[in-house]
């Protein structure tokens, strides 16, 4: 798991390194503002139709190289703006930047699923969660820093490719094809070694012996709809919550500082609610984490003053924290044996129709009313809360099944 999670690190690192930059420096180089739109959401629309293919085929051939093939591309179009220009270049060069995304990501949560028993995926998924958050919270720290150094925003599209690249090293050369492509494991498993007499019990259930045949089913469809919710959200900030914060007064400076605020909790509380998880089940830390993001986003429509703003982002940050590692727990409970990549490519899509829908919508929504973002996402988030528990049902009550530790017994 290591040198996947670090991948991870540095591989946001420098996404997180250009993001804060990458409109500005479209603008700067003759792509208007209504143009703009259409650059943005080339990324994610290439990629809502690429995650799904490149997560079935990701389980049909060793993933590793597929991982290095994603990063390898993501840092050469990260670096490709710099010598091209014209808004139809931009999202040539966004849409295949999506493409490589798809590439690399259902490929390497698949990888992460199987590589980890699943009475502790809300653990591993934590980790994964706290290493992305990492790279979104010093990404554009180092970006600035890049740009300060050298006198040159273009500067920072270089470090960011150079980055990618190193992810993709550190992948080629740590990260090995798993000698068992299905993703039931025990927790404890028993030695090939022993031998017990034909009296003894049956074998305990197995960790993930209970998971389903076929990608339809209620679990993977739940995580679906919760995870549309959630990304319906994330693409309503990513176009108002810089101006929303503006409006209030705040300068940009104190705008960097609350998406800071917002990684802080997700990096610091995924691993212990991953843990948590795995232990209690993962239907508490959702339905709490996704009421927390409902009250928070009505709070932003009626708080004014600067220090309470701050306080509501770092609530959201940590209601957040407790429904990611709980969603990909559900995720995993709810993939099929040796079908976890498109299992996360379907899941990915979802969150990536929402996006798109959302990043369209909250433009229209904001020039309207500067309230009515936040309302569609407190509604948007309740009802994928509702819809996905009554998918679900009891299923998603308890946690994942361990093997318990073997009894001993006479060996003959």
């Amino acid at each position: 798991m290591l040198p996947l999670l670090g991948a991870e690190l540095v591989l946001l690192l420098g996404f997180g390194a250009i993001l804060p930059i990458l409109s500005i420096y479209f603008t700067e180089h003759g792509v208007d503002i209504p143009t703009l739109g259409i650059v943005v959401a080339a990324w994610p629309a290439t990629r809502l139709i690429a995650e799904p293919a490149f997560g079935w085929l990701a389980d049909r051939t060793a993933r590793p190289p597929l991982m290095v093939a994603g990063l390898v591309l993501s840092g050469i179009f990260a670096v490709a703006p710099l010598v091209v220009e014209g808004a139809l270049a931009f999202i040539l060069l966004r849409g295949l930047a999506g493409a490589a995304a798809a590439l690399y990501d259902p490929a390497a949560r698949g990888y992460l699923m199987d590589a980890t028993p699943a009475n502790r995926r809300g653990e591993a998924f934590g980790l994964y969660s706290a290493a992305q958050m990492a790279g979104f919270i010093f990404g554009p720290a180092l970006g600035g820093l890049a740009a300060a150094l050298t006198g040159d925003v273009r500067s920072v599209f270089a470090l960011g490719g150079l980055v990618m690249l190193g992810s993709a090293v550190v992948v080629a050369l740590k990260v090995r094809e798993l000698p068992d492509r299905s993703h039931v494991h025990a927790a404890h498993p028993v030695p090939a070694t022993e031998i017990h007499r034909e009296a003894s019990p049956a074998p305990a259930p197995v960790a993930g012996a209970d998971a389903p045949r076929s990608l339809v089913n209620r679990l993977l469809l739940a995580a679906i709809a919760l995870n549309f919710g959630n990304y319906f959200a994330g693409g309503m900030w990513e176009v108002i919550w810089s101006l929303f914060m503006i409006g209030r007064g705040a300068s940009v400076e104190f705008v960097g500082l609350t998406f800071a605020l917002f990684g802080v909790p997700i990096l610091f509380l995924s691993p212990l609610v991953g843990r948590l998880v795995d232990r209690r089940g993962p239907v508490v830390f959702i339905v709490v984490g996704s009421l927390a993001a409902v009250v928070t986003s009505l709070v932003y429509t009626v708080v004014h003053d600067l220090t309470l703003l701050a306080i509501v982002v770092l609530v959201e940050g940590a209601g957040w924290a407790l429904v990611t590692p709980a969603l990909y727990a559900v995720v995993a409970r709810g993939t099929p044996a040796g079908r976890s990549s498109t299992a996360q490519g379907m899941f990915g899509a979802s969150g990536t129709l929402a996006n798109i829908g959302a990043s369209a919508l909250a433009g229209t929504m904001f020039a309207t009313n500067r309230d009515l973002p936040f309302y569609s996402i407190a509604i948007v988030v309740l009802l994928s809360l509702a819809v996905s528990l009554l998918i679900a049902g009891r299923a998603a009550m308890r946690p994942a099944r361990a093997v318990p530790n073997p009894v001993p017994t006479e060996v003959t």
